[in-house]
């Protein structure tokens, strides 16, 4: 089996670590208030099981590519992401009303059940709606204390800081984006665009990666990442928020975001629930305004668009209306327009690796990342986007990207990164090193 250029498996063993200890710490604070409290850590301690680990991936390489060190604090940094997300999914499934995640019921779904199980008085979905919020609440809550317990140093933190609050501030607003899309948009597909940068692309990979960067920013030296002595980061102001690092890391993020987001919203209309975690027809009943149905409402027949608009958002869609909508956006070509803006923007990304001022190692763990996190497959296997980072790594960049196929050729047709084969811990072959704490001499 290839190895991991990206190391993911060991990433999510370590920001498990983290988690497991955190929540076992709040398992005992909750618990003193009562144990009336210890259902909310069942639910939440269900919710994290799963997940890729995408946002804490992208802030560790973010970090090693600025010049980071591997290191226990920055494993506990970026798992603060965790809960950051676990939070936004929370609240998101209230929104639309979603009774599953992750393969489970969903939290507000979850204590709903427990409210009608136990006969309370009131309403079971209004109890399971305001215990989720609140659920939600607590996990933002916890992201600001396990990132500010993280062990690294107050600067860095004050640093981070400003990332987590640009990117909170604006993964918010793409969910009120998407929410007034669904109520008033145009449905266009400029519109549609406009919530995945926010909702996603922003919020998913270059936020995560300009975290790592700022966490890890000691600028000093004027020398080239590979070749700098430990304790540095590159030319001064390199990972500052309006540094090359930090405007590569936008240039490789924001098209690499927006086609996760595009492979997402495939997925959650044709891909298989055993391994997306919701039902195939979750997105149609809610009524997505997706960039997948964007696309189709603009190319289709007067006959065809009426359907979509008449079925797309109906709880009670069945399987042959959603086999309808499906239907609808293979005919008029959105699929396959979607698969082109995939293909397109992992380009675009990987181009950007290319002249980016941040470690060798990075760049082939970023150009793995790029294909393993757009993947047509939810099924075990990494071996294509290790080949793609080595070969990335080690031929110029125009062979590179001839190497990876056209956009739309099926060369960009790569396996999941939820992989079931061993990964060995990558060598770096760069002298870069910032410490997770000063270095004594």
């Amino acid at each position: 089996m290839a190895a991991s250029q990206a190391d993911l498996p060991r990433i999510r063993d370590r920001v498990g670590c983290v988690l497991d200890g955190f929540l076992g710490r709040q398992r005992t604070v909750l618990g003193e208030i009562g144990q009336d409290m210890l259902p909310w850590l069942d639910a939440i301690t269900g919710l994290l099981a799963g997940g890729k680990r995408l946002r804490p991936a992208f802030c560790y390489w973010g970090w090693r590519g600025a010049g980071g060190e591997d290191c226990p604090e920055i494993h506990a940094a970026a798992a603060a992401l965790e809960l950051l997300h676990a939070s936004a999914l929370v609240h998101d499934d209230v929104m639309d009303a979603s009774d599953t995640r992750r393969g489970q019921p969903s939290v507000h779904r979850r204590f709903a059940a427990t409210h009608a199980a136990g006969s309370w008085r009131g309403s079971a979905e209004a109890f399971g709606s305001g215990t989720a919020i609140l659920v939600g609440d607590l996990l933002l809550t916890w992201s600001d204390q396990l990132f500010h317990a993280s062990g690294l140093m107050p600067a860095a933190l004050a640093r981070g800081q400003q990332v987590l609050d640009a990117m909170r501030a604006e993964v918010i607003s793409g969910q009120y984006l998407d929410l007034l899309g669904q109520a008033a948009g145009d449905g266009t597909v400029s519109s549609a665009l406009r919530v995945v940068r926010y909702k996603s692309a922003k919020y998913t990979i270059e936020r995560p990666l300009h975290l790592g960067a700022a966490l890890a920013a000691q600028p000093r030296d004027t020398q080239p990442p590979d070749t700098q002595p430990p304790g540095t980061v590159g030319p001064a102001g390199a990972a500052s928020p309006n540094g090359p690092v930090t405007a590569a890391y936008t240039r490789y993020g924001i098209p690499l975001g927006v086609a996760f987001q595009l492979r997402d919203d495939v997925l959650g209309v044709f891909g298989d629930p055993a391994q997306t975690g919701k039902p195939a027809s979750d997105d149609l009943r809610e009524g997505k305004r997706t960039v997948l149905v964007a696309i189709a409402r603009e190319r289709a027949s007067p006959a065809q668009r009426e359907l979509l608009d008449r079925r797309l958002g109906n709880p009670l869609l069945d399987e042959d209306g959603a086999e309808q909508i499906r239907s609808i956006l293979t005919s008029t070509g959105a699929v396959g327009e979607c698969e082109r803006m995939i293909d397109s923007g992992v380009a675009e990304a990987l181009s950007a690796l290319g002249d980016a001022p941040i470690t060798s190692q990075a760049k082939g763990a970023l150009a793995e990342l790029a294909v393993t996190a757009t993947a047509r497959s939810g099924l075990p296997g990494v071996q294509m986007a290790s080949a793609w980072a080595r070969r990335f790594t080690s031929v110029p960049r125009c062979s590179a990207i001839a190497w990876m196929g056209v956009p739309g050729s099926d060369s960009s047709a790569v396996n999941s990164q939820r992989s079931a084969s061993t990964s060995a811990k990558p060598q770096s072959n760069s002298k870069v090193s910032v410490p997770c704490r000063p270095r004594t001499t």
